[in-house]
């Protein structure tokens, strides 16, 4: 006897439904995709996404997509459109509109204007003959297999594919472009994604904040410069300027007795130290950190050799970077 759980299963054909729906999709694939990618890399406006209910909520996130990955983009709702807003379409845009059955009313005056300023018009629909279909200069097919709720009337599969769509459409667009994390981290300053994108040249101290001495300092000195920076170590540099060791609070504590202050900094320093470079993330350097197994709280940043800044495992965290 079949004891599964019937909301198991029930989730089970939902997956299996909306999986189906993409390899439809997937089959479908033609030309016109990359007909429609050209036209959205080459165009010097923005890309306009427009579509009613369902279909506009899949639209804004696609646009929002679009214009975090490189290219302009934003969501114009048909219903604004009619009132005003068609006056933020111009000739150097371009339109996708979603419609799944391709007769959303709502749409006419979007597809209309389009026609009439000769603004291109890329159509997101399964009905290949509807008018939506037949006004679109280039067509992106939707796969027709029906919706994965029983009813077969709530947009499920529909809306999932539509937003696969659009994923293909941005992911494809940032690699023609070159895109990179740098350019990600421009588009994304706050939150999480931000903070995991920062580069450790955002976060090390420069310049005075880094505590640095000479190889013959007396421990005395050095101890003063590791206490006045409040970063817990000290590093340590020859007469280039090249750092050759590091000694923190914790080798400090490990060393301690009645001779250290006879000693120079080159007597207790730790030699060639884990050190990081500033184009690297921050998480990266975090990372460092946490697996070396020694407990190391900072890294030197170095440029051919020399310390250019020191990042903390502070810094990290209250930057957000984990």
């Amino acid at each position: 006897m079949n004891t599964e759980n019937p909301d198991i299963i029930s989730a089970k054909r939902t997956i299996d439904k909306e999986i189906e729906a993409l390899r439809m999709m997937e089959d479908e694939l033609s030309e016109n995709l990359t007909q429609a990618l050209d036209l959205m890399q080459k165009i010097k406006g923005r890309v306009i996404v427009t579509g009613m209910g369902k279909s506009g909520h899949v639209g804004s996130k696609i646009a929002a997509t679009l214009a975090s990955t490189g290219t302009p983009s934003f969501f114009v709702h048909p219903g604004e459109a009619s009132h005003g807003d068609l006056g933020m379409l111009t000739n150097d845009d371009c339109v996708i509109a979603i419609s799944n059955s391709g007769e959303t009313k709502e749409l006419s005056d979007i597809i209309l204007y389009c026609k009439r300023y000769g603004i291109p018009l890329i159509a997101m629909t399964k009905n290949v003959n509807s008018t939506l279909g037949q006004a679109g200069d280039i067509l992106l097919k939707l796969p027709d297999d029906g919706e994965a709720c029983p009813l077969g009337l709530a947009p499920t599969s529909s809306t999932t594919a539509t937003m696969v769509l659009g994923d293909i459409l941005a992911v494809r667009l940032l690699e023609r472009k070159g895109f990179t994390k740098t350019d990600f981290k421009q588009r994304h300053p706050g939150g999480k994604l931000g903070s995991f994108l920062k580069k450790v040249a955002d976060l090390m101290h420069k310049g005075d904040e880094m505590p640095l001495v000479h190889e013959d300092t007396p421990m005395q000195d050095a101890l003063l410069v590791m206490t006045s920076k409040m970063l817990g170590c000290v590093g340590v540099i020859d007469k280039e300027g090249n750092l050759v060791g590091i000694f923190t609070d914790g080798d400090l504590r490990r060393c301690l007795g009645p001779d250290i202050l006879t000693k120079t900094a080159q007597d207790v320093m730790t030699r060639n130290p884990k050190t990081i470079s500033a184009d690297v993330l921050a998480v990266e350097a975090l990372n460092t950190m946490n697996t070396t197994g020694k407990g190391i709280t900072q890294l030197f940043v170095l440029q051919e050799g020399k310390p250019i800044g020191i990042i903390h495992m502070h810094d990290c965290l209250r930057a957000g970077v984990m």
